[in-house]
């Protein structure tokens, strides 16, 4: 269901996945369910983006489409929402406006983004990226056979790294060399690096099975995404 940030309340934690989603596939609601039970979120939010400033070279399916398979896809999915924060405001697209908007409207809640391993490769091409880094939680998410690197971002952003690859529930990790808890997780600003996620599905790969006319396409997605291309004839 889209978010209503007023339906929020103080002290909670919460998750923004922004992205194109074209379309919507098993990978992002396995993300969005891992990482509520491993960070204890409240909500899990999806961001479609009305253009992703990254993606200029191609031409995404219309926002609304996007915007109703996501709805579809999350309805009952009591902790998932979804938000138009950048499809209402498409004149600023990128992450750094869309966190400090965020910040300003939940001043109580304990903000995390989630972004993935290719994202984090490219992260220091993104519009003030340290900033990106530094004002909100940030939940990297590892691929398969995808190699995670920090030699290109600072010193000072490295220190706010925590890895939790290897831990599945009620993990342990080194902050400046002192074993810590992190059950409720309360450090401000930190980068956490996770492979909760072992699935590597593709949004580009199923566009192109679609038009290809292959059909197992539909085991990648949810089922009521599936019915809704197949109805308006999306990527074909």
């Amino acid at each position: 269901m889209p978010m209503n940030f007023n339906q929020l309340t103080e002290n909670r934690r919460v998750a923004f996945y922004g992205g194109s989603f074209d379309p919507l596939h098993n990978g992002h609601l396995t993300i969005a369910r891992k990482l509520t039970g491993l960070f204890a979120l409240d909500e899990f939010v999806f961001i479609p983006a009305f253009h992703a400033p990254h993606k200029k070279d191609r031409q995404p399916t219309s926002a609304f489409h996007r915007f109703a398979m996501l709805c579809l896809a999350t309805a009952n999915e009591s902790k998932i929402k979804v938000s138009t924060v950048e499809l209402d405001a498409p004149e600023k697209p990128f992450t750094v406006e869309t966190q400090a908007k965020l910040k300003i409207e939940l001043p109580d809640t304990e903000i995390f983004f989630v972004i993935g391993a290719d994202s984090w490769a490219e992260i220091t091409t993104w519009r003030e990226w340290e900033t990106v880094l530094t004002q909100t939680n940030i939940i990297v998410v590892t691929r398969p056979d995808y190699e995670i690197e920090f030699s290109h971002v600072t010193e000072e952003i490295r220190a706010r790294i925590v890895d939790l690859r290897g831990q599945v529930s009620g993990f342990r990790f080194q902050v400046s060399g002192e074993e810590q808890e992190t059950r409720n997780l309360k450090l401000k600003a930190g980068i956490y690096i996770t492979d909760a996620v072992n699935l590597d599905i593709s949004a580009t790969e199923i566009r192109r099975k679609i038009r290809d006319n292959q059909s197992d396409w539909r085991e990648l997605v949810p089922d009521r995404v599936a019915k809704y291309v197949e109805k308006y004839e999306l990527y074909i």
